[in-house]
C-alpha cells in the first residue's frame, strides 16, 4: 500500500485496472511500454474527453492515454512488491497482481487568481494504491482415467425409479 500519492487519481485507476490479474513480469514490461508509448491505458469510466488512438484496440476500446506518472507510480510499487515477495521467499516468476485497488485521498489545495480580483481553488487529486500479489499455481493437468459417464436422466424419469424402489 502507498498513501497520498502525488499522482492523478483517476490516470492511475485506469492504469491498475489495466494491469489487474497480470503476471508481474507482463505489467512490468506494459508499464514500460506505456511510459514509451508503445501501448496505451484504455480509459473506461474516466474518459470524458479522453482521445481516441489505435492502440486501445488490443483492449477492445477506443479511447486510451499514455499515463506516464501514473504508470512510473505503479511500476515503484511492483518494484517495492517484488522485493516483498523475494524477502517472504516466495517464486517471484510466478507472482500475479491478484487485487489493485486505487482509492481518493485527501484533496491539496492551490489557489488560482482569475478575472475581477476573484480567487478559485485549484485541487490536485492525490491517491492511496493498494495492491496484493499472489503466486500462481501451475496447472496441474488432471490425470485420464477410463470411467464410463454417467447418463443424463430427465426430472421425470428420476422421480418414476424413486417411486419404484419405494414400492
Amino acid at each position: 500500500t502507498s498513501s497520498n500519492l502525488r499522482v492523478h487519481f483517476k490516470n492511475t485507476r485506469e492504469t491498475a485496472q489495466a494491469i489487474k490479474g497480470m503476471h508481474i513480469r507482463k505489467a512490468t514490461k506494459y508499464l514500460k511500454d506505456v511510459t514509451l508509448q508503445k501501448q496505451c491505458v484504455p480509459f473506461r469510466r474516466y474518459n470524458g474527453g479522453v482521445g481516441r488512438c489505435a492502440q486501445a484496440k488490443q483492449w477492445g476500446w477506443t479511447q486510451g492515454r499514455w499515463p506516464k506518472k501514473s504508470a512510473e507510480f505503479l511500476l515503484h510499487m511492483l518494484k517495492n512488491a517484488e522485493s516483498n515477495a523475494e524477502l517472504k521467499g516466495l517464486d517471484v516468476d510466478s507472482l500475479v497482481i491478484e487485487h489493485i485497488q486505487v482509492n481518493k485521498a485527501p484533496k491539496m489545495r492551490r489557489r488560482t487568481y482569475r478575472a475581477h480580483g476573484r480567487i478559485n481553488p485549484y485541487m490536485s487529486s492525490p491517491c492511496h494504491i493498494e495492491m496484493i500479489l499472489t503466486e500462481k499455481e501451475q496447472i496441474v493437468p488432471k490425470p485420464e482415467e477410463e470411467v464410463a459417464q454417467k447418463k443424463k436422466i430427465s426430472q421425470k424419469k428420476l422421480k418414476k425409479q424413486k417411486l419404484m424402489a419405494r414400492e
